[in-house]
């Protein structure tokens, strides 16, 4: 991908108009070293280590995702941790939930091994430039909470906030054929591209016997992979497992066939 097209990708989000996130992504899609940076994570990752996409169609899915997860969530009367600990505002919730999701693995641009702890340092200083509309507490409650999801979202992390939770569970459910497309094309294959390859789309709904309900659709049961082994990895310690529910399809011409369903906690 060219520079000039980098340069031209901005991160969507369903944001309020008036909210943090708004302000938030005012400054980033004008921001040419971000840009620059998830331009050298997806180098690394796709052309050098032929894995899927780092770049910011990966953050984006990821934003999105959370943010849904977070306003069910919010929904369902369960407390954000930023404000049960600080008294702080929902909208701020969404501003850290959206900023790990975008810059949680900028650490990609350094390095694959460590590029959890590689993305601290390079979101640190960005984040006090991206938050300047905040007051000095508020700036820097919500940067070290950004960054304690950033270093929590890898599998055996340990999270203390609902917020790193939710950016964990959304990161590995990122997973749909469209992303494994890159390594798959290229010839690599293994039970991580094939698998991948066999997600059709997952869908968040709200739930009934718990508030979130997450349905995977599957072309083959190659995808149960993604689900067993990679999904359950990232949810489980999550500290969000008890409030959801996963149901895996197959897609059979007009209906799909429920092959599995699991819950947590």
């Amino acid at each position: 991908m060219e520079p000039k097209k980098y340069s031209q990708i901005d991160i969507h989000v369903p944001y309020r108009a008036g909210s943090l996130q708004e302000k938030a992504l005012a400054v980033i899609n004008h921001d040419v070293e971000i840009k620059t940076m998830w331009r050298i994570s997806n180098v690394n990752a796709i052309e050098r280590l032929e894995m899927t996409d780092h770049g910011p169609v990966h953050f984006q899915i990821v934003a999105n995702i959370a943010t849904r997860l977070a306003r069910i969530l919010v929904k369902n009367n369960i407390d954000m941790s930023i404000v049960k600990n600080y008294s702080l505002s929902n909208d701020h919730a969404e501003l850290v939930i959206l900023l790990a999701s975008i810059f949680h693995d900028l650490g990609m641009s350094i390095n694959r091994e460590g590029h959890e702890s590689f993305s601290l340092f390079l979101a640190n200083s960005i984040l006090h430039r991206v938050l300047d509309f905040l007051d000095v507490e508020e700036r820097t409650i919500v940067t070290s909470e950004v960054l304690h999801a950033i270093i929590a979202h890898r599998s055996g992390g340990n999270l203390y906030t609902v917020e790193a939770g939710i950016v964990r569970v959304a990161d590995a459910l990122d997973m749909s054929e469209g992303r494994s497309r890159i390594p798959y094309e290229l010839g690599k294959i293994d039970i991580h591209s094939v698998s991948a390859a066999a997600i059709n789309r997952v869908e968040i709904a709200e739930g009934t016997s718990k508030p979130i309900q997450i349905n995977i659709y599957m072309n083959n049961m190659a995808g149960i992979f993604q689900v067993d082994e990679l999904l359950k990895q990232k949810l489980v310690g999550s500290g969000i497992e008890k409030y959801i529910i996963i149901s895996a399809y197959i897609d059979e011409e007009d209906e799909q066939k429920l092959v599995k369903e699991f819950e947590i906690g």
